[in-house]
């Protein structure tokens, strides 16, 4: 069966995310199926899906939706009257079978399921599409699958994938290009899964709690192809890089054993790691570390069921420092827990960091399946009827979200390296001249001052 998958991404701030998940959706798929990919980012106009469809004649296609939202509460703009008007393009074209997947649809799959119309949906991980497709060319009755949904079963979560994990990466197809002129970054994943339990977050949800780790020297020959690809950066799409200290030095280790040349960035929790941990990551060329450290405020930390406290915050930004890296936080207020005085003893503990980039969320987006979305329930702010894909966030009881934002606002101070949510357009346009000019990564290390 020809099978077209679609990107149906096109949010671009602070800058384009090539679309990975897709890589490893064809990698699952036999090669007795011919896969083409678009990946709406990276199309010139609104035409090249119609053009796609009419040349690659698919017999199934598959619409992989990653964002909801911005998740930011300055911005809080949906995207799902965008993935509406990207079906209705698809229906005016062809009646083959259409699968909705992604994290956006595995978070959203009901309402995603009723509104756009689709056959199918895949829950969770993309590789289930796969079983899907021998069904279909059977010309049989889809059979139970965890994780396969249509317009008439129940969505329920399938348990994580347990087949092998493949990633096809074709360096000729033209979306890389895109992304190889947009900034020349590149991402790969090391692991599946997170062992975490925070309040808010849809990571165990979609890829389960208990962590897979990738192969580290198969990681390594990944990382050294992104980089024979043309890619000048590449940026590690894992929860947190270092939710296993042992597998992360491996994976860096087997950069450095590849050949791999080229600077790398990660996200990290802020728990405690060895003293020479990042030491050996910025001699594999790391080179940006992105803490998710949310609040300096233990009491909130605790509420938002954090694995680490202020202390260790502080103790890592100071490891990351010395090692030569540059450094960012992500800040996240308004929260449970979170009140005035919390606020204010975060925002004048976040002037002891030093030298660093501050990305402040003033609002905490609530998600179906998580805690939160339990605590709102209880609180009376949502209820079984309402449609969480709005976007909504919580309502801390103790302290207003225009409240939160001024205090941020006030602290800020105009500051650049101070950013109220990602940055917004702003930000992005920034970032779009830099990497114009030649320049790659993330940048946002040259707010620093």
């Amino acid at each position: 069966m020809r099978v077209l998958l679609v990107s149906a991404n096109t949010h671009t701030q602070p800058y384009p995310v090539y679309p990975l998940g897709l890589d490893y959706v064809a990698g699952a798929i036999s090669e007795r199926h011919p896969v083409c990919i678009v990946d709406m980012n990276a199309q010139e106009d609104e035409k090249a899906l119609a053009k796609a469809i009419e040349e690659f004649v698919p017999e199934v296609i598959g619409l992989s939706i990653r964002n909801v939202d911005t998740t930011d509460i300055t911005h809080p703009d949906g995207f799902f009257s965008k993935y509406k008007d990207l079906v209705a393009a698809i229906r005016a074209q062809t009646a083959v079978p259409l699968v909705l997947g992604g994290s956006g649809f595995t978070i959203f799959p009901e309402p995603m399921m009723r509104e756009l119309g689709a056959d199918y949906g895949i829950i969770g991980e993309g590789e289930r599409l796969s079983l899907l497709l021998d069904a279909l060319e059977r010309r049989k009755h889809v059979p139970p699958v965890p994780g396969i949904v249509t317009q008439h079963s129940a969505a329920a979560v399938p348990p994580p994938w347990t087949s092998k994990i493949t990633r096809r990466f074709d360096p000729c197809l033209p979306h890389v290009a895109f992304y190889l002129k947009r900034g020349g970054m590149l991402n790969l994943q090391t692991k599946r899964g997170c062992g975490f339990h925070c309040i808010y977050c849809t990571y165990p949800f979609i890829e389960g709690r208990t962590l897979r780790l990738f192969d580290p020297e198969e990681v390594g020959q990944t990382a050294r192809q992104l980089q024979e690809a043309g890619a000048r950066y590449i940026f590690v799409t894992d929860a947190a890089f270092n939710s296993s200290g042992s597998h992360s030095i491996a994976v860096a280790k087997a950069f450095k054993k590849a050949g791999v040349s080229i600077p790398w960035g990660a996200f990290f929790a802020p728990v405690s790691m060895d003293r020479d941990y990042f030491r050996i990551l910025a001699d594999a060329g790391l080179r940006h570390a992105e803490f998710g450290s949310e609040s300096l405020s233990d009491s909130v930390l605790k509420a938002y069921h954090k694995p680490f406290r202020a202390e260790n915050v502080f103790k890592a930004h100071a490891a990351a420092v010395e090692a030569g890296l540059h450094v960012a936080h992500y800040f996240l207020f308004g929260g449970p827990g979170e009140n005035s005085d919390t606020v204010n003893e975060t925002l004048e503990r976040i002037e002891q960091l030093g030298k660093c980039a501050l990305f402040l969320f003033c609002g905490m987006r609530i998600y179906p399946q998580t805690e939160l979305n339990d605590m709102a329930r209880h609180e009376g702010q949502v209820d079984g009827t309402r449609n969480l894909l709005g976007p909504v966030f919580y309502q801390s009881a103790r302290i207003g979200s225009e409240e939160v934002l001024a205090r941020v606002r006030q602290q800020a101070n105009g500051r650049l390296n101070w950013l109220i949510g990602d940055g917004g357009e702003p930000a992005a346009h920034i970032l779009y001249r830099m990497h114009a000019r030649g320049h790659s990564g993330p940048l946002w290390e040259y707010l620093i001052r």
